[in-house]
């Protein structure tokens, strides 16, 4: 295939790559992607940030929610794109991943350098002192029977560590981020539909200042024509066939 060729040549040539990944690096590892038809959000509709805080009953649908996708997260393992990429670190030959997912597959397959721009779904922090805690045990209260955890130094709201629906990224995080693509010399976007804002003006941002940008998604995206390849396939299958590929050539 001559767009993928293509891609290995401008990985070989690469010394600074960074990746920018989205759901469908995960989906692979069992996490479901909630935007597709039939996904979690079809069936709970999405609590924003403001609903969160105002109201009681919106706070227990958000639990609701997150009691029964708790089990896919704690399930879940790396993948061989989660592999290949933190084998990419290892050697030197990228910066490190930008990630809009809350999984934390990309540190358990080694991953050092990770920007989470949406934060964790393996902790939960308080919205009034702002105390953190794992995920897990906020689980087991749910289990047991409660239907919203509080914190237990100020009873205040406990939501995940994750950014919701109105809510502003931290400007520290996205910061970082923006600080690691323009340090790159190649932007790898992986399984991400590129529609989430501001999180796709990163690959927007590399492509206005001529990095090359290597898209593997299953569907198009905003951005393909955009990119000096866009591959349309499964990630987990197409990002190691890239690399090893890459490693071969002279």
């Amino acid at each position: 295939m001559e767009s993928l060729d293509g891609a290995r040549r401008l990985l070989a040539r690469s010394r600074r790559a960074v990746a920018f990944t989205g759901a469908g690096v995960s989906t692979a590892s069992g996490v479901p992607d909630f935007r597709s038809p039939g996904g979690i959000w079809s069936r709970y509709r999405p609590v924003t940030i403001q609903e969160f805080r105002a109201s009681a009953e919106a706070r227990k649908r958000y639990w609701l929610y997150k009691k029964e996708t708790y089990a896919a997260f704690a399930q879940a393992r790396p993948n061989a794109a989660h592999a290949v990429l933190a084998r990419l670190e290892a050697e030197g030959r990228m910066l490190g991943v930008i990630t809009q997912n809350i999984d934390g597959l990309h540190q358990d397959a080694g991953s050092r350098n990770v920007v989470e721009l949406h934060g964790t779904n393996r902790r939960v922090e308080c919205l009034g002192c702002g105390r953190t805690g794992p995920a897990g045990e906020a689980q087991e209260r749910l289990v047991a029977g409660e239907e919203v955890p509080t914190c237990g130094s100020c009873g205040g709201a406990l939501k995940a560590a994750t950014i919701s629906f109105g809510q502003a990224l931290r400007p520290e995080v996205l910061e970082a981020a923006f600080a690691l693509a323009r340090e790159a010399d190649l932007l790898l976007v992986l399984g991400s539909s590129l529609v989430v804002y501001p999180a796709a003006a990163i690959p927007e941002t590399m492509a206005a200042r001529g990095a090359p940008m290597i898209i593997i998604n299953r569907e198009p995206t905003p951005l393909d024509a955009l990119a000096a390849v866009a591959l349309k396939g499964d990630v987990e299958r197409l990002l190691p066939a890239l690399v090893d590929g890459a490693s071969r050539l002279p």
